[in-house]
């Protein structure tokens, strides 16, 4: 028993180097190709009827009041009321330092305004957009107090 395998595991491997050979000869014939023609891209344009697809069947059928859903969407727009154009008004105060953008924050969460910080290479400003112009004077009263120079200006939308 001992013979068999120690003999085993040679003639496994010859055998495998044998059948490797073999098929490595077989995929690299000499065989030569007579009057090679390159190969062309054939583009053949058919004109047929078109063709139905399935979902033109459902568009088709209402078979027993069936209708397949579709995405629908419908609006009604009540036009009888005038628009009355409101003027928006722009406040701009450019912040200079740390203790003026606080006091700042502290008197438009006290006035109930949402602010938006804009902010270049060297300055910061705040831009309020408001449409009631008797806060934004009554807070530019309280910035003054401040040393906090603000203005008002009617902002017009870029479209």
């Amino acid at each position: 028993m001992q013979k068999i395998l120690k003999w085993f595991t040679p003639v496994l491997a010859l055998g495998v180097a044998i059948f490797i050979i073999f098929f490595i000869i077989s995929i690299n014939s000499h065989e030569r190709i007579e009057d090679p023609k390159p190969l062309v891209l054939k583009t053949d344009v058919v004109q047929g009827a078109p063709k139905t697809n399935w979902l033109s069947h459902f568009s088709q059928s209402e078979r027993l009041g069936y209708f397949y859903p579709v995405n629908e969407v419908y609006v009604k727009l009540d036009l009888d009321e005038k628009i009355i154009k409101k003027t928006t008004y722009k406040l701009s105060a450019p912040i200079l330092d740390p203790y003026q953008l606080f006091c700042l924050k502290e008197e438009l969460s006290h006035h109930g305004l949402k602010y938006f910080l804009k902010r270049e290479e060297k300055s910061v400003e705040l831009l309020i957009f408001s449409k009631d112009i008797n806060k934004l004077n009554s807070l530019v009263k309280v910035l003054k107090n401040y040393q906090i120079l603000a203005t008002i200006k009617p902002y017009k939308e870029d479209v």
